[in-house]
């Protein structure tokens, strides 16, 4: 019994926590705030933000990611390890610790852009295995083992351009995947793509991280698939001040 209860509390550690998290961007006499009060994503859940575009959904997402720094935090700690500490990601901003932030990108987070990132002049295999290049891990079957799982076997010797989009985002999912990271962030991952198979690719890439117990967070416009997949939807309002000069989005979750 408490071996069950012991596995049960593993599964429900907290990968990110944030706490009055803030990223104001201004443009021409226009601010942009994208504001977090409250967000806690556990140890292999799958969590969308949908909305439609400018509504603060890549801020979020790049931010979690650690690419873009917020412009205000009381608490940011990311945990993707269950048998380490919490990591204090606010610290690490605050003390300008680049490398160690990209260091822990590289390491623990997979990104599939919306129009799939890939390199034009490597071929789907090397594709694939760049985040394990990267890194530095060594050669084994995980790349031929993707592939077949996404379908796209066939095409591993291939440049993306002879590829459909829906095969290109497919090779993008392979490569956030091959690394075996701890979370996958997809930014509009099959926008690209028209309804039904965007479906079956988002379909295959929630079941693939569902395999791996790999969290993720999506952010998407359609939430007709996304609620059919089981995704947990974060909450989210955005409005503009009177004098038309800020728009505020408010994310909890």
């Amino acid at each position: 019994m408490n071996n069950v209860f012991q596995s049960r509390n593993k599964a429900r550690t907290t990968v990110y926590h944030l706490r009055d998290v803030t990223r104001d961007r201004a443009s021409e006499g226009v601010t942009f705030r994208l504001r977090v009060p409250s967000l806690q994503i556990a140890q292999g859940e799958k969590i969308a933000l949908i909305g439609e575009s400018g509504c603060g959904k890549s801020t979020l997402l790049d931010m979690l990611a650690f690419i873009s720094q917020p412009s205000d935090i009381a608490s940011f700690r990311f945990r993707p390890e269950q048998d380490k500490d919490a990591i204090d990601i606010t610290r690490l901003w605050k003390k300008r610790q680049m490398n160690r932030l990209s260091e822990l990108r590289k390491r623990h987070i997979g990104y599939v852009m919306q129009t799939g990132g890939l390199l034009p002049y490597l071929s789907v295999r090397e594709n694939i295995a760049l985040s394990r290049s990267v890194l530095g891990l060594g050669k084994d079957d995980t790349v031929e083992s993707l592939a077949h799982e996404l379908g796209i076997a066939r095409h591993l010797d291939k440049l993306p351009e002879t590829l459909s989009v829906g095969e290109r985002q497919r090779v993008a999912i392979g490569r956030a995947l091959s690394h075996q990271p701890s979370i996958v962030i997809a930014d509009e991952p099959t926008a690209s793509v028209d309804p039904f198979a965007a479906e079956k690719i988002m379909s295959l890439f929630i079941g693939l991280a569902e395999e791996r117990n790999i969290t993720v967070v999506v952010a998407s416009h359609a939430w007709r698939h996304i609620k059919r997949l089981g995704l947990r939807r974060l909450a989210h309002h955005t409005h503009r001040s009177k004098d038309g000069r800020t728009t505020e989005t408010v994310v909890n979750g």
